[in-house]
């Protein structure tokens, strides 16, 4: 079992580089991840959560974060209105909501309860708006992530037992049939002749 454990932390830490970096993410970014452990080992989500998968998976989500400078928010269960660990950094940085609750496995989730106890000054808040996400097990993480979110198939389709979806997100395309998205060089060049 210890080889499995060490091969997911492996695949949550290059899977989540994957994302960030077809996302064009940099330090100090929100990166949210739900992720059930009960699908991991192969069971329906919420039925068999596992302390030993969460640490595993904490482990190279953590690599990630360390790395890259990139916040990590660990999403919980229904049963905690899906409310998100965070570090306390992260929750100042970007102004959210603190509430108060300490998630464990039954109420919370396996992964977020792990979370809690481990991130260097953890705390939850209701929601926040991710710039990109991972989602190990179809937790359904969409209500945590900026508008507009564009699907991205990373090259690791499941880890353990359990799918693997994630996103990333841009900025709103706005405008109508004369908008423009893209600055072309001679616009570019026109427009600085004209200041």
């Amino acid at each position: 079992m210890a080889a499995e454990f060490e091969r997911w932390a492996e695949e949550a830490y290059r899977t989540a580089l994957e994302i960030a970096q077809a996302g064009g993410l940099t330090a100090g970014r929100l990166f949210v991840v739900g992720a059930s452990t009960s699908e991991v080992l192969g069971s329906r989500i919420g039925t068999a959560g596992a302390t030993d998968v969460a640490a595993a998976l904490f482990g190279g989500l953590q690599r990630f974060r360390d790395e890259t400078g990139i916040y990590v928010a660990y999403q919980c269960c229904e049963h905690l209105n899906r409310a998100l660990v965070v570090e306390r950094e992260a929750m100042e940085r970007y102004r959210l909501e603190p509430v108060t609750v300490v998630p464990v496995p039954k109420a919370g989730g396996a992964m977020a309860s792990y979370a809690y106890r481990k991130l260097p000054d953890a705390v939850m808040v209701e929601e926040i708006a991710a710039h990109a996400g991972l989602d190990i097990g179809e937790t359904m993480i969409g209500m945590h992530l900026r508008k507009v979110a564009v699907p991205y198939r990373p090259a690791l389709r499941f880890i353990g037992e359990a799918r693997v979806n994630a996103a990333y997100t841009r900025p709103k395309l706005i405008g109508g049939a004369r908008a423009v998205y893209i600055i072309e060089e001679d616009e570019a060049n026109a427009t600085k002749a004209c200041e």
